[in-house]
């Protein structure tokens, strides 16, 4: 063949002649930039790392690189519905399933069988004694000692939807992109898919569960699939750089990643601990990393409900000085 002039150097010998496209095939399992090559415009044996397009032309006949791990969790479908007060469908295949806490789902289709599990349901290899320790983690955080499942068993695809617990959003988190791992509010989770891990992560620094607002214990979701958390009110969305540092009011978090570090700090000041109405600590969440805030947790909407609530057929004070007078004069005098 005309451009069959090309030789290369193996165990001391040389072979050829190859046309370009041969000696091209043969580079990556020889000795690569190091295998001596002779041909068109050489005037000696020369590396082929210095052979001018030789090695970039080489590097484009190579396999490309492998294709991303399949996830392992059940790879569902959703769609959010509402504004304020949302909830979110999710469509299932045959045998996919979808894990929630017990009392979120709002409805299903027929297809959809609905299963109380102990433990957790993602991991099927789990023992008696597993199922136990997972229950007993979640006991910890004040959340029921199962889980509800729902399983997809009807021909095609099968719908079952979960609403949100009071006004707010429900945020899709897929774990895949945020590092595998997400701590979250205790009360914050709603549902994911077959394959997402629910435990505890206790925090780090022992102040934070004496004072953090939230408790010793957060919930960790670890894996790969698609889980879903609520946001009481309005959702904010931060991404912290490395070093940078956000100061919150501790029930406003909802969740945040793995690598952002969490810890509290006293307010200070006289007035400020006996006026400022903020508690007497804040939390600080220090980058890299993305936290996702709430602007009415619930525990502040349940406070003022209960103080505008009727005590003993009496109207309980708005706080207000004028309170009894500010009732007359609005006509709120029953």
């Amino acid at each position: 063949m005309a451009d069959a002039q090309w030789f290369y150097v193996e165990n001391g010998q040389s072979i050829g002649p190859l046309t370009k496209s041969e000696l091209l095939a043969k580079l990556p399992s020889l000795q690569g930039d190091d295998t001596l090559i002779y041909g068109p415009g050489l005037s000696s044996w020369t590396a082929a790392r210095a052979i001018p397009g030789l090695r970039a032309a080489a590097a484009a006949s190579e396999s490309p690189p492998p294709a991303p791990r399949a996830r392992r969790a059940d790879e569902i479908d959703y769609e959010l519905f509402g504004d304020d007060m949302q909830y979110v469908e999710i469509e299932v295949d045959p045998d996919e399933m979808v894990i929630a806490e017990a009392g979120a789902m709002m409805y299903m289709t027929p297809g959809i069988r609905m299963e109380t599990t102990f433990g957790d349901p993602s991991r099927r290899e789990q023992g008696l004694m597993g199922k136990v320790l997972t229950a007993a983690k979640r006991k910890i955080t004040g959340e029921s000692l199962f889980l509800t499942t729902f399983t997809g068993s009807g021909p095609g695809k099968q719908q079952v939807a979960f609403a949100a617990p009071y006004p707010g959003k429900i945020i899709p988190m897929d774990l895949a992109q945020l590092g595998g791992e997400l701590l979250c509010q205790k009360d914050s989770f709603l549902c994911a898919a077959r394959g997402v891990s629910i435990g505890i992560a206790f925090t780090k620094r022992f102040g934070v569960g004496l004072f953090g607002g939230e408790g010793f214990i957060l919930q960790k979701l670890t894996g790969d699939g698609l889980a879903f958390v609520h946001a009481g009110g309005t959702l904010c969305h931060k991404r912290l750089a490395a070093g940078e540092s956000l100061k919150i009011d501790t029930g406003c978090i909802v969740a945040f990643q793995a690598s952002v570090s969490y810890d509290i700090k006293f307010v200070g000041g006289f007035k400020n601990t006996l006026f400022g109405g903020e508690g007497l600590f804040f939390a600080i969440l220090t980058g890299p990393g993305d936290v996702w805030l709430q602007s009415l947790p619930f525990s502040r909407l349940a406070g003022r409900v209960l103080a505008a609530s009727r005590v003993g057929g009496k109207h309980k004070g708005e706080g207000s000085i004028l309170g009894g007078l500010g009732g007359l004069l609005d006509g709120d005098n029953r």
